[in-house]
C-alpha cells in the first residue's frame, strides 16, 4: 500500500510516517520542510519526501501520483487565520477526484463531534471561545468531505500529547469517548488513523479518541 500523508513534518505526521514505514507502507510524505524526515533511521525506498505547499494544485497532484490513501493530518495558526486546513482540504479533494484516489483519513478537532442533543460541540455555550476559531477550521474541512464522494473518515480528538503509542486508547463514533482521559498520545493518534485505512474501518463517520482510563 502506497500512503500520501499531507502535514507529514507535525507531531502527528511524522509518526504516522514513522509507523506506516514500520509496517512496509510505501509513503510521500508532502510538506514544506520534509528534508528533515531524511535520516538514517528511516532512509530507504519506501520512503518518497516531497516538498510542497498545500495551496499549489500542482503540487498536490505530484504528491499523490502513487497514492492508494491520503492520510491528512494539515496543521496551522491556532487562530485559524491561514486556512490551511479547510482550504488545504478542499486542493486536496479536487485533486484525488482528479486522480482516482478515493480512501482518506484526515484529522479534525473535538469541536466536531457531537452533543447529546445532535449539534456540534463548537456550537455549545460551554466550548472555549478560543478553540472556535481553529475550530471552525476543522468543521469546514469537515463539511467539504461530507459533500464529497471520497471514503472519508474525520478523526477528531482532544487535546493531542507529543508522546508514544501505548494501545491505551478508546474510539467512539460521531461522539466524545465517554470513559477517556480528555487527551491522547500523537503515537496512539497515528496508530488509529493507519489501523483505519488499513482495515477501511469508520467509512463516512467522525471519530472521538481519547487515551483510556484504565490501564
Amino acid at each position: 500500500m502506497h500512503i500520501t500523508v499531507f502535514g507529514a513534518t507535525g507531531q502527528v505526521g511524522k509518526r504516522i510516517v514513522q509507523q506506516a514505514l514500520n509496517r512496509d507502507f510505501y509513503i510521500t510524505a508532502f510538506g514544506r520542510n520534509v528534508d528533515s524526515l531524511i535520516d538514517q533511521d528511516n532512509r530507504n525506498d519506501h520512503l518518497i519526501a516531497r516538498k510542497g505547499y498545500i495551496f499549489d494544485a500542482g503540487d498536490v497532484a505530484a504528491a499523490l501520483k502513487q497514492a492508494d490513501a491520503v492520510i491528512s493530518v494539515l496543521g496551522g495558526a491556532f487562530d485559524g487565520s491561514d486556512k490551511s486546513r479547510s482550504l488545504g482540504m478542499k486542493n486536496i479533494i479536487s485533486q484525488m477526484k482528479k486522480k482516482g484516489v478515493q480512501r482518506i483519513v484526515a484529522l479534525g478537532g473535538l469541536g466536531v463531534l457531537s452533543t447529546p442533543e445532535n449539534d456540534y460541540l463548537l456550537n455549545d455555550p460551554d466550548y472555549p471561545e478560543e478553540y472556535k476559531p481553529v475550530g471552525m477550521e476543522h468543521l469546514q474541512a469537515y463539511e467539504q468531505l461530507l459533500a464529497s464522494d471520497l471514503d472519508w473518515t474525520f478523526y477528531c480528538p482532544p487535546n493531542i500529547i507529543d508522546a508514544d503509542e501505548t494501545g491505551l486508547y478508546q474510539t467512539s463514533i460521531n461522539y466524545p469517548v465517554s470513559q477517556g482521559i480528555g487527551q491522547i498520545n500523537s503515537g496512539d493518534l497515528a496508530h488509529s488513523m493507519l489501523d483505519a485505512v488499513v482495515k477501511k474501518e469508520f467509512i463516512h463517520q467522525r471519530v472521538g479518541i481519547s487515551n483510556s482510563a484504565w490501564k
